[in-house]
């Protein structure tokens, strides 16, 4: 144990860190070496409670056995298999034990290793679908403001993250975006849904109407905003984005990269809101982050009209060399096994009305101007500095980890996703070490 934690490696500058402010990690590295269930261990031997579930991904917690055991035994019994043209059981076993758990009618799955490739496959599926119905001139796609869709092109292009978006030029063509739900003067502190803005979800009939719907062939939102700082949907919303695509015959994309495989209490969000997507893209917590891996679930109307045509030919060309992987697969398949045994895809629902009285009892504290939260997802917005956005959350996540607590930042805002093995006690630390943290005036 001693000389894991003393692997402090000597030179920290090949490495260019993803979205990481990489001088002030590297004059002061935050390094994690170990990490059981709830908690990380850190190179100088302390532990850390995690409440992001790392990056929204370990909804089961660290190091559980039964995937460890699985990625094992599959590295030694078949490391890899080609997926075009062939393929090997474990990728068929779990795409039946994935759609057993997913919305009705999603009855066909794609793999890709990540989220960010689920949204570029959601969006290649969209377009082709209306081509091979005949309906090439719907060619758009529509995002949302404050979107996140992860960081290749077409994610960005749909995408509404001013920072991720602003340094790559003029990215796809044919995208517009709907306003984003925020109304922070209405549904400050609001627990669950917010009352106000679901007539938001109008201003699709606007974009509607600008480009004509025959243009349109998709429309992509995440259920939950998770990475621009937990933007709930307000009551209707997701209702009524679904009333005005079906309309007008355009699919509706969720990417459940974040609220997929339990966070909010049901295994997807739109078993939550109970609304049907076209598509759902997810990854994340499919491996319990142990392994690269994610899933496009699509509905049997899209997936059957790819099918024909002659047999011997492809009918959808795309695909990643590792779609599939043999001990993803794995990982995956023993992901869904604890999830199943442990009751993990419906925990959520149990500790929520905790977990929000004890995330709404900071309401009191300096700085603080509103508090979102659904399932197990929570949000702190505070009041930026004057002149230097950012800092203020900053700050509190490198109070948090000094204090033993690991949390997430965006902007001024600071979110919360822990694993879903939480117990109540691991609530109770959270929040007093936040507590702490934002009473000191940061």
């Amino acid at each position: 144990m001693s000389d894991r934690l003393n692997a402090t490696p000597n030179d920290l500058r090949a490495f260019w860190m993803p979205f990481t402010a990489n001088r002030q990690f590297k004059r002061e590295p935050r390094l994690f070496v170990s990490a059981k269930d709830m908690y990380y261990t850190t190179h100088d031997g302390r532990q850390v409670l995690d409440g992001t579930a790392g990056l929204w991904c370990v909804n089961a917690g660290h190091c559980r056995p039964k995937i460890t055991e699985a990625i094992r035994q599959q590295a030694g019994e078949l490391d890899y298999a080609p997926a075009f043209q062939l393929g090997h059981p474990k990728a068929f076993e779990l795409a039946n034990r994935l759609v057993d758990i997913a919305p009705e009618g999603m009855d066909h799955v794609l793999y890709t290793n990540s989220g960010s490739e689920s949204v570029e496959t959601a969006l290649k599926v969209a377009l082709a679908y209306h081509r091979v119905k005949g309906n090439g001139s719907r060619f758009r796609l529509i995002g949302r403001e404050r979107g996140y869709h992860g960081v290749n092109f077409g994610g960005i292009s749909v995408g509404g993250i001013v920072t991720n978006r602003k340094m790559f030029g003029t990215l796809l063509t044919g995208v517009d975006h709907m306003p984003h739900t925020h109304v922070p003067g209405k549904n400050a502190f609001t627990r669950g849904e917010p009352e106000h803005g679901g007539d938001i979800a109008s201003e699709l009939e606007r974009i509607v109407t600008l480009h004509d719907a025959s243009t349109i062939a998709a429309v992509i939102v995440e259920p939950v905003a998770g990475s621009t700082g937990v933007l709930i949907p307000p009551k209707g919303y997701l209702q009524k984005l679904r009333e005005i695509c079906t309309k007008h015959g355009i699919l509706l994309i969720f990417d459940e990269v974040i609220t997929g495989f339990g966070r909010l209490g049901t295994p997807f969000a739109a078993q939550y809101y109970d609304v049907k997507p076209d598509i759902i893209t997810t990854a994340k917590g499919l491996t319990n982050g142990v392994i690269p891996m994610g899933a496009v679930f699509v509905t049997s109307e899209i997936h059957d009209a790819f099918m024909q045509g002659p047999e011997h030919m492809i009918e959808f060309f795309h695909g990643y060399t590792y779609s599939g992987n043999p001990i993803a697969s794995a990982a995956a398949l023993a992901t869904l096994d604890t999830y199943k045994e442990e009751g993990l895809l419906t925990r959520a629902a149990e500790l929520s009305d905790y977990w929000a009285d004890a995330l709404h009892s900071l309401k009191d504290c300096p700085n603080v101007i509103d508090i979102r939260n659904t399932g197990l997802i929570g949000a702190i917005e505070l009041d930026p500095i004057a002149g230097e956005p950012t800092k203020r959350a900053f700050t509190a996540f490198l109070k948090a980890y000094e204090k033993g607590l690991l949390i997430r930042t965006t902007g001024d805002i600071i979110a919360l996703s822990p694993p879903l093995i939480i117990e109540k006690h691991h609530i109770d630390e959270l929040f007093g070490k936040l507590r702490e943290i934002l009473q000191n005036n940061i």
